[in-house]
């Protein structure tokens, strides 16, 4: 393992992709969920949570600005864990705990792609996709 002389702050980069997580999950509750639920033959769940969390809504209506932030977001996490010159202390300890935080930031962070990738999906290529298919 390399030192850095201004090692970055592990908090920091954990806070990026709990960040990147929290946003991805917004464009799968604002369009993924909704649309999965109609598809699924289960349109008075919706109507039953826009009436319970008038939020997604709000979510809904603005999904573009929602998948702009959140991939943003992810592109900003991303570059703090995959950025050239990163490395862990040469400390053994806490080496051994900064390798760990590594796997699970990077495990986190491919979580939120996947959401991510589920609610653009839904979103913006499901319907055409079906429609162009001629269902």
């Amino acid at each position: 393992m390399t030192t850095l002389e201004n090692p970055p702050s592990p908090r920091r980069q954990q806070g990026l992709t709990w960040l990147a997580l929290f946003t991805t999950t917004g464009t799968l509750l604002c369009c993924a969920l909704p649309i999965t639920l109609v598809t699924l033959g289960l349109g008075a769940t919706v109507a039953a949570m826009t009436s319970s969390f008038p939020f997604l809504i709000t979510l809904s209506q603005h999904k573009v600005w929602i998948f702009v932030f959140s991939a943003l977001m992810l592109i900003l996490a991303g570059w703090a864990l995959y950025r050239p010159g990163r490395a862990c202390p040469a400390d053994a300890e806490l080496g051994q705990a900064c390798d760990r935080a590594m796997r699970w930031n990077r495990r986190i962070y491919w979580v939120s792609i996947g959401i991510w990738s589920v609610g653009f999906f839904a979103a913006y290529l499901a319907l055409p996709l079906l429609k162009w298919l001629g269902h």
